[in-house]
């Protein structure tokens, strides 16, 4: 009887290993393909990220070149008719704020 239930128990074993192999291979597989995705994924933010960088960079460049004086004087002289006032045209405000009057 003791050999039986010994053959039974090496039976089942083996059946569970040779059932359990290929589950694993599956399982590998699976998880290779899910790294293979992220890996694709990871890669495409990557070159994402590196052309809002260097447009960023681009339009700070171009943040810079619109914003300066040289270039607003220009367009207030040449496009506006503006020119930079004299002494004599500057006014000045005083607020006290005394509302008692």
């Amino acid at each position: 009887m003791k050999e039986k239930t010994k053959y039974a128990l090496l039976t089942v074993l083996g059946v569970f290993l040779a059932a359990a192999i290929p589950v694993c291979l599956i399982l590998y597989g699976v998880q290779t393909k899910k790294y293979m995705d992220l890996s694709r994924e990871v890669t495409r933010l990557e070159q994402k990220q590196e052309k809002l960088i260097e447009e960023n960079k681009r339009l700070v460049s171009d943040i810079s070149v619109l914003s300066s004086s040289t270039r607003i004087e220009k367009i207030a002289v040449e496009e506006l008719g503006m020119h930079k006032a004299e002494s004599a045209e500057i006014v000045r405000v005083d607020m006290t704020g005394n509302n008692n009057e």
